[in-house]
């Protein structure tokens, strides 16, 4: 079997190095749908790419790859799509806003400390991403995960606040602000090492992506 990697950017090389090490075999491709079709078959498409490259392919990923993981965020417009195609093909689909280990643990904290803090005081939460200049979207996926997860316990609207500057892998801080305290949740992340390695070998169960072809449609959450 096969990695076909889709988007050869900063991402995709990190990727890369990654499955050498491995040894993975796998192929790069800056146009998905230039991949033969009989490789797609048996193969696994790991797509950093962009939203409009996932609005443009999503049908050919579903049509013609055993398994794909989806990396690339800004495509929540269409999520519901993307996803009820993947389950009339009957196709493997992986998705995340983000996945680094570090960030799911901060989605779960943020969900019991919006769940305590509703229940026990009256705080006020906000949020604060920030991410380097190249990085297209705005605010991130992990950001809009965060604010989804804080919505759905307090029913507040909460505002994020982005900042595009330098090479900033990504720093994530959600704040839950009382008239006598502060509470702050804080990921960052050192460089984009994390997100590959979870994106390539992340289990989901005691399955790793190579071996979870089964699962059809998994976003990664800890419990």
């Amino acid at each position: 079997m096969n990695i076909v990697i889709s988007g050869y950017g900063k991402m995709g090389r990190m990727i890369e190095g990654i499955l050498q090490n491995k040894q993975i075999s796998y192929i790069t491709t800056e146009d998905v749908k230039s991949v033969a079709i009989d490789i797609a078959k048996v193969s696994v498409c790991i797509d950093f790419t962009t939203p409009q490259a996932i609005r443009d392919n999503y049908k050919f990923l579903a049509d013609n790859f055993r398994s794909v993981v989806i990396g690339t965020t800004g495509w929540d417009s269409i999520k519901t799509d993307v996803i009820n195609y993947f389950s009339q093909k009957n196709t493997t689909l992986v998705y995340a806003s983000n996945f680094s280990i570090g960030v799911n643990i901060l989605f779960r904290l943020a969900e019991i400390t919006s769940a305590f803090t509703t229940s026990l005081s009256d705080y006020d939460p906000y949020l604060i991403e920030l991410h380097h200049n190249q990085k297209l979207d705005a605010p991130s996926g992990t950001a809009k995960t965060i604010a989804d997860i804080v919505s759905k316990q307090t029913g507040k609207k909460i505002e994020i606040s982005s900042v595009r500057a330098g090479n900033i892998p990504g720093i994530h801080e959600l704040g839950f602000e009382s008239e006598i305290d502060r509470i702050i949740l804080r990921h960052e992340a050192f460089s984009r090492k994390g997100f590959a390695e979870g994106a390539v070998t992340q289990r989901y169960g005691q399955k790793t992506i190579m071996e979870s072809l089964t699962l059809k449609l998994y976003s990664m959450k800890i419990q």
